[in-house]
C-alpha cells in the first residue's frame, strides 16, 4: 500500500489502528533508538532512515504485513540468525501478523546495520 503522506506524522496518521500500526512503530521505535541521529523523513511514500549518505531503512505497512527495506539483508546478517523466523527477502523483511517483534532478534540486526552504515560499508543490493 501507498500512502501520500508528507511527513511521518502524517503517514503515522493514515495507517489504520490495527496491528499494522502497532509493529510499524514499534519497529520505528527500535530504528530511532539504535540509530537516533538518523533523519526520519518520507521517501518512495514510505517512512525512511539515513544521514547525508541516504538511506539506510525504509517502513511501509502493506495490507498482508509490515515491510522494513534494508538494502540486501544477508550483507548484514550472512548466517540468517538474527532473522530466523522472519519472512526475508533479498532486500525486504516481512513481518506477518503471526509475527512478535519482542520474539525477533531485529533489535539486534538493525544495531548491527547501523553499525556496517557507521563504518562506511556498502550494504546495497
Amino acid at each position: 500500500m501507498q500512502y501520500d503522506a508528507k511527513t511521518p506524522a502524517e503517514y503515522m496518521e493514515m495507517l489504520d489502528d490495527d496491528w499494522r500500526r502497532e509493529t510499524l512503530s514499534n519497529l520505528r521505535a527500535i530504528i530511532q533508538l539504535k540509530a537516533p541521529i538518523f533523519d526520519e523523513g518520507i521517501q518512495h511514500k514510505m517512512l525512511s532512515y539515513g544521514d547525508r549518505r541516504g538511506p539506510l531503512f525504509h517502513l511501509n505497512a502493506q495490507k498482508h504485513y509490515v515491510s522494513l527495506y534494508v538494502g540486501d539483508a544477508k550483507k548484514i546478517d550472512p548466517d540468517g540468525s538474527l532473522l530466523e523466523g522472519i519472512d526475508v527477502g533479498k532486500g525486504c523483511i516481512r513481518f506477518k501478523k503471526s509475527v512478535s517483534l519482542s520474539e525477533t532478534r531485529i533489535d539486534e540486526f538493525v544495531e548491527r546495520a547501523v553499525e556496517l552504515w557507521n563504518q562506511g560499508e556498502n550494504l546495497g543490493c
